[in-house]
C-alpha cells in the first residue's frame, strides 16, 4: 500500500469526494485507510452505567485506499518507489520529490 499513517489525502470517489484529511490508521490486510472526518457514520451506544442514558456517536469508518490520493502541497499526486542506497523511498510521480 502506498498510503501510510500521517499522510494528507484527498478523497477522489464516494460521498465525501473532494474532501481532504489526515490518515489516522492504515489497514493493509483489508486495503483500507481511516481518514479523520471522512466517511463519518452514526453509531448507537448503550448506557455504560444503569441510570445513565445511551447516546448516538459519530464515528469515522474506513474507506478503500483506491478512493484516496496523496496531496503534495494542494495538488493530488500518484506515488512511485525509488531505491536510494539500501532504502526504498516513496516519491511523487509529478515532481520526483521524496514523500
Amino acid at each position: 500500500m502506498k498510503i501510510k499513517k500521517g499522510d494528507n489525502v484527498i478523497i477522489i470517489a464516494g460521498k465525501d469526494k473532494g474532501k481532504t484529511g489526515k490518515v489516522l490508521l492504515s489497514l493493509p490486510k483489508n486495503n483500507q485507510i481511516l481518514v479523520e472526518g471522512i466517511n463519518v457514520q452514526k453509531r448507537h451506544q448503550k448506557a455504560k452505567k444503569s441510570g445513565s442514558k445511551g447516546q448516538i456517536v459519530d464515528k469515522a469508518m474506513p474507506i478503500n485506499v483506491s478512493n484516496a490520493m496523496i496531496l503534495e502541497g494542494n495538488k493530488r499526486v500518484r506515488v512511485g518507489k525509488k531505491k536510494i542506497g539500501d532504502k526504498v523511498v516513496r516519491i511523487s510521480k509529478k515532481s520526483g520529490k521524496e514523500l
